[in-house]
């Protein structure tokens, strides 16, 4: 078996209410393939499935340094912005997804969760207004399209509020 096939076994198996026994497999893969960028990847998002952010943290930023890419590359980014705004690093969480949303601009739940991270840092103008550019973008409807133009004429106007209370815009 592959080490990508033994990931997939392991990942197959887990159990979100007790990530121990998932930990405990990966842990002999990193031993063995500790600058593997997907073995630090799963690592890390079992990790931080069990509540362990700041362990979760180093591994996500190993995968980022070893090289992830494609689909598991945009995952790392939600998964590690939102473990930066679980910490309470409301900024470099959204650096994390400021650089996410510029390489996977398609990628809805980068937004989503980027727009988490701007309310969970007091910015709520700006995250129901990124919110609202999401339903623009991506939510394919007729009565959505119909009112496209009106939905981001208002998300710029919230926008503009926050701007107006410079203790908030950055």
């Amino acid at each position: 078996m592959n080490l990508d096939d033994e990931l997939d076994r392991i990942f197959a198996a887990r159990d979100r209410e007790n990530m121990q026994p998932t930990i405990d497999s990966l842990l002999p893969l990193y031993a063995s393939h500790s600058q593997n960028a997907r073995v630090l990847y799963e690592l890390g998002g079992a990790y931080d499935t069990a509540g362990q952010e700041e362990t979760a943290r180093g591994f996500y930023e190993g995968a980022l340094a070893a090289g992830l890419e494609g689909d598991l590359l945009r995952r790392c980014y939600v998964q590690y912005g939102s473990t930066l705004r679980n910490l309470g690093e409301y900024d470099k969480s959204r650096a994390v997804f400021a650089t996410a949303r510029g390489a996977f601009p398609e990628s809805a739940a980068l937004g989503a969760f980027e727009a988490i991270t701007l309310h969970a840092a007091g910015r709520h103008d700006a995250a129901v207004a990124a919110l609202l550019d999401l339903v623009v973008e991506f939510v394919p409807s007729p009565d959505i399209d119909r009112y496209k133009a009106a939905i981001s004429g208002n998300a710029a106007y919230i926008r503009s509020l926050e701007k107006k209370r410079p203790e908030l815009s950055a």
